[in-house]
């Protein structure tokens, strides 16, 4: 297993649409453990493996508290089927954007059909935290960040921001 380095905004990778995983194997699960890897020592609750320069429908999740074991969870081509028309708010980050966070609204509830780590075809349920997690992951591979859900003008800030970051590391 090794931790793969994290993408970064403004990277444009960060905006490609992820290609379906065709199969499930032995290689797909090596990638799966590294992503789990790379997630707990970023350290975060998602990953998804556009984040790490993969552009195929993979995310893992684990939304266990600091108290409980740990409790990763493998989506493979998830796809969003359903949405409750009840809405929260949470506070977003994401990884590729670090040491940025937003009120973020989206369902309080949905429903995901995806394939899980033994190629099983899956429906999950969620509510809550899983719920707004699986969406902010499933937008990673339909090209979309965290911030598409704020307004234009904090956007562009953030863009800014990490755009100035970015020239700064290349001419360090």
């Amino acid at each position: 297993m090794s931790i793969k380095p994290i993408i970064y905004l403004p990277d444009p990778i960060l905006r490609q649409q992820s290609q379906p995983v065709e199969r499930v194997d032995k290689e797909l699960e090596r990638f799966i453990e590294d992503m789990i890897e790379t997630m707990y020592d970023a350290p975060g609750i998602g990953l998804a493996a556009i984040q790490v320069g993969v552009p195929r429908r993979l995310l893992v999740i684990d939304v266990a508290g600091k108290d409980e074991p740990r409790n990763p969870q493998v989506f493979i081509n998830p796809e969003l089927v359903a949405t409750g028309d009840a809405m929260s708010v949470y506070e977003e980050g994401c990884l590729s954007i670090p040491d940025y966070y937003a009120d973020v609204e989206r369902p309080e509830a949905i429903t995901v059909r995806h394939l899980d780590r033994a190629g099983k075809e899956r429906v999950t349920e969620a509510d809550g935290l899983l719920a707004t997690c699986l969406q902010h992951e499933i937008d990673h591979l339909n090209g979309v960040l965290f911030i598409d859900h704020i307004s234009k003008l904090k956007r562009d800030m953030v863009i800014r921001k990490f755009t100035k970051l970015a020239r700064q590391r290349v001419t360090a």
